[in-house]
């Protein structure tokens, strides 16, 4: 079975295997963009759904309904269905208002409609993905939430380009780095395709189609992506990296590769949940030390799903 892989990762392999086999609670978070979270609390009394707020994050609340999409807070987009562990990248990353920040990975936006929520919805959010026909429900989740500061490009993220449509090009390596010119970002959201083991309690078939020639391949692709982002992230600038899966093929040794790639480190954070530090070393390879300060989110810990996440500074 996929799960016994991660079995020598973790301390309790019998809880972690009892937490992945039980449902996932329902969690909501609230849009702070349209109301307050006591408001929204009221909201929910009001229509008869019990909700309990998570300890270690106040925007979010944890129902007795399993459909909150059928509830009018929802309809008048003040809260987002939204995974509870899924909610940490943003909070590390920590957008200001005013700033430029990037989401190369999208759709269909529950990260990003977060990051616009701890922007106050000032200063510019760029919100890509590859695949335009998600790109329907991320512009639909905007508006219900009332995004203003979103800029929504359809592109491989891997390629993205700092120059606004219709501009012209500079030769190869005319700005010095090789990449296009233009404003860079303050900060970068990079939460990527993955093998999503970590899922497994909202979507058991997660694991059924699992290979691992999957894993490798994506992998390849996650590189891609994040190597892409920390280049137009300017110097100083913060890069997070997520995942919901557990291999380390797609985590630590995704950020290992970065850190031979580009000029950016891994620096510690902080979180109110129980985590456990990057692995480094894994069938045989050797990761950088550093990948020790991303942290792992199994689903005993918190009785979440599967998480890791990784900050970067850029211009080590």
């Amino acid at each position: 079975m996929v799960l016994e892989r991660y079995e020598p990762l973790v301390e309790d392999s019998e809880a972690f295997r009892a937490a992945c086999e039980r449902p996932l609670p329902s969690v909501v978070r609230v849009n702070t963009i349209k109301a307050t979270v006591e408001r929204v609390r009221r909201a929910l009394a009001a229509a008869d759904t019990d909700a309990e707020a998570v300890d270690w994050n106040p925007r979010l609340f944890r129902l007795s309904t399993d459909r909150p999409g059928n509830t009018w807070p929802y309809y008048h987009g003040w809260i987002y269905g939204q995974e509870e562990v899924s909610a940490l990248p943003a909070l590390v990353l920590d957008p200001q208002p005013g700033e430029r920040v990037f989401d190369p990975c999208a759709a269909p936006g529950s990260k990003t409609t977060q990051l616009a929520a701890l922007m106050d919805d000032r200063g510019t959010l760029v919100a890509n993905d590859n695949n335009l026909g998600r790109l329907s429900a991320l512009r639909s989740n905007a508006e219900r939430c009332g995004v203003t500061n979103l800029a929504v490009t359809n592109t491989d993220a891997r390629t993205f380009s700092l120059k606004p449509f219709g501009a012209p090009k500079d030769p190869p390596g005319a700005d010095g780095t090789g990449s296009p010119a233009g404003e860079p970002f303050d900060r970068a959201l990079v939460d990527v395709p993955c093998s999503c083991e970590g899922t497994v309690r909202k979507n058991p078939d997660a694991l059924e189609e699992w290979s691992l020639d999957h894993v490798r391949g994506i992998a390849g692709l996650q590189r891609g992506i994040l190597e892409r982002a920390i280049q137009v992230t300017r110097e100083g600038g913060t890069v997070v990296y997520s995942t919901c899966t557990f291999a380390p093929e797609e985590n630590e040794a995704v950020l290992d590769a970065a850190l031979g790639a580009t000029d950016c480190r891994v620096v510690p954070f902080e979180t109110p949940l129980e985590t456990r530090p990057g692995v480094t070393e894994w069938n045989g390879e050797t990761y950088d030390e550093a990948v020790r300060h991303a942290r792992r989110v199994y689903p005993h810990l918190n009785d979440t799903g599967g998480f890791f996440c990784a900050k970067l500074e850029v211009g080590a």
